[in-house]
């Protein structure tokens, strides 16, 4: 079923469709926000695709200090 490029297609049309109500909503939803950043529209999408990109960057510093060479558990 997710073979066929079609079905792709469709699926990622569907959650650009959604992405775009959801920031469509947020324009016209009002929240009771406490910090003033919050009231930006599409900051939570924002500071969620920061979060991950702090995340990935973390995880390749840290993977150069606990790598372990391929053969570290084999039996000699």
């Amino acid at each position: 079923m997710w073979d066929k490029k079609e079905n792709v297609r469709r699926l990622l049309n569907a959650l650009y469709v959604l992405c775009a109500v959801l920031v469509a909503l947020d324009l016209v939803v009002h929240r009771h926000t406490e910090h003033p950043w919050e009231h930006l529209v599409a900051f939570y999408p924002l500071y969620g695709f920061a979060g991950i990109v702090i995340l990935v960057l973390a995880a390749k510093g840290l993977r150069r200090v606990v790598m372990r060479p391929e053969d570290y558990y084999d039996v000699e």
